[in-house]
């Protein structure tokens, strides 16, 4: 899973916002879909531009997250390596793409277990529970980094 970070958790908290309140969520488009949506915030690129950056590369998200190369000069290659700056690793954007990380799909609620990748409330509360997660996984790390803290709890 992606590397937990207060930054990290921000960008999916507003993601998910984001796509909550846009009309403008369509999973079939590179620029208003799951990862699209996310791009946007981390871009400031609009969905337009994601989408027809995207069309310079083959295939969905998935397809075009194995062909991603550090050097190679392609926007949608600088739009994938923002994303990987973030602390996102390449299965993390495809599972945000395919709704597919199990972790992250046990941490949701037991009736939405199952998500719909064109249903924006699954997306939502997938990327939240993601966030959740993280946050989870943050302060577990600044206890720990804390000895005297930790020593006070075993106590």
């Amino acid at each position: 899973m992606a590397v937990a970070s207060i930054e990290l958790i921000a960008v999916l908290r507003s993601t998910a916002q984001r796509i909550q309140n846009s009309p403008n969520y369509q999973w079939g488009h590179m620029g208003a879909c799951n990862c699209g949506h996310l791009a946007q915030e981390i871009t400031h690129l609009s969905k337009a531009e994601i989408h027809q950056i995207a069309l310079g590369g083959h295939g969905d998200w998935s397809t075009q997250i194995r062909e991603y190369c550090v050097g190679s000069g392609l926007p949608m290659h600088w739009i994938i390596g923002e994303l990987l700056a973030l602390g996102l690793n390449n299965r993390d954007i495809e599972n945000l793409e395919n709704l597919a990380d199990d972790k992250v799909l046990k941490a949701m609620p037991n009736n939405q277990r199952h998500p719909q990748r064109n249903k924006k409330l699954d997306v939502v509360t997938y990327i939240q529970c993601w966030a959740d997660l993280l946050s989870a996984e943050l302060a577990v790390a600044e206890l720990l980094s804390h000895p005297k803290a930790v020593e006070s709890i075993i106590l």
